[in-house]
């Protein structure tokens, strides 16, 4: 069995998007400190990236994962915390991301009308933020459920 480098019995893929995932949830408290201090320029383009990123490993690494082990037991097994954790994480984090993506394409560019831009940034990021560790850590309990016997 080909396993990653976590000493778990995670494919090496997963612990890659654990370790990842763990990397820009730090990256997003750093970001969220740097606004604090004022610096909304490090502060965007810290958590524009991220965003980003997060988008390039949840197409390329989680989707297929969940396509082809989640999918097709939905909804017969969803009453097993192997299919249930996963499928929480993947609808939260669904939303976390496309509303981290909102917020990147609202309040940084001039794409929408100004009918749909953002204006008061502060309840948008902060929601996004604590929805986007909530998904971290239904992924923590996701990987644990499935990996660490």
């Amino acid at each position: 069995m080909n396993h990653g480098f976590l000493r778990t019995a995670a494919p090496l893929y997963a612990d890659l998007v654990l370790i990842l995932e763990i990397g820009m949830g730090l990256a997003l408290l750093a970001g969220a400190y740097l606004a604090r201090r004022q610096r909304y320029r490090a502060h965007a383009c810290c958590q524009s990236f991220v965003v980003v990123a997060n988008s390039v490993v949840i197409l390329w690494l989680m989707t297929p994962s969940f396509r082809d082990q989640v999918a097709p037991k939905i909804p017969a097994k969803l009453s097993k915390a192997f299919y249930a954790l996963a499928t929480a994480h993947a609808a939260l984090g669904s939303i976390a991301e496309l509303c981290g993506l909102y917020i990147v394409i609202a309040a940084g560019t001039k794409i929408l009308p100004p009918r749909l831009r953002l204006t008061d940034f502060k309840p948008w990021m902060r929601s996004t933020l604590a929805l986007w560790w909530l998904t971290l850590f239904l992924g923590l309990a996701t990987y644990s459920r499935w990996y660490i016997r």
